[in-house]
């Protein structure tokens, strides 16, 4: 299948082709500037082998920052497709309570959190920066809203899972030449868990 993906490989190839000329580039000029002329220092020639390292250092930065620091706006349906998809939550016993979701907290400086639950018996262990707990009537929380969440398919999966269950939330690059810059096409840009519990009694909590 084509993937705008050889852009991005075409753009990081061609960086590197520009760079060898530059090194070659200022390596004939400056022998030239010795052995033809007898200078040791010119003007001229130093500007454009600056002028020459500062517009590769543009474009290599440039490569860079589309490549790894990304942040695509997650409504945008011309460089991102979404979906949602919703599993049942197993019910866990332990000697206090049964519940659906562990939550294990650090009490160190960084207030750090993990999710675990379990998924037709596969456990899961998601940090609290890529999940949220929802038990309230409104199955949208304020974390949740930031995230294009339907509320209306929501309160369905309420009725079907008794409001036990998580909505994973995947959103991925399509194929396209701005996605390929940044070699982005086929990668996932976004996963997210919504867990969605009857009550908080159901939480189980930990801390270290």
């Amino acid at each position: 299948m084509w993937s705008w993906n050889v852009l991005g490989v075409a753009l990081w190839v061609g960086a590197i082709v520009y760079l060898v000329f530059i090194v070659q580039n200022i390596r004939r000029r400056r022998l030239k500037m010795i052995i033809q002329r007898r200078h040791k220092f010119e003007w001229g020639n130093s500007l454009i082998s600056l002028l020459e390292v500062a517009s590769f250092c543009l474009l290599a930065g440039w490569l860079l920052a589309v490549s790894l620091f990304d942040d695509p706006n997650l409504t945008d349906t011309s460089r991102i497709t979404s979906s949602v998809t919703y599993k049942p939550l197993v019910l866990q016993p332990s000697a206090s309570q049964s519940y659906y979701v562990q939550v294990k907290s650090t009490k160190n400086r960084d207030l750090s959190q993990q999710y675990i639950f379990y998924l037709k018996g596969k456990k899961y262990t998601v940090p609290s920066y890529l999940a949220t707990v929802s038990y309230k009537k409104d199955p949208i929380n304020v974390t949740a809203s930031a995230l294009p969440f339907s509320r209306k398919e929501l309160k369905k999966e309420d009725s079907r899972y008794q409001q036990a269950y998580v909505a994973i939330y995947t959103a991925k690059y399509k194929n396209t030449a701005a996605n390929g810059i940044g070699l982005h096409v086929g990668h996932q840009a976004k996963r997210f868990y919504l867990i969605r519990v009857p009550d908080s009694s159901f939480i189980d909590k930990e801390s270290k």
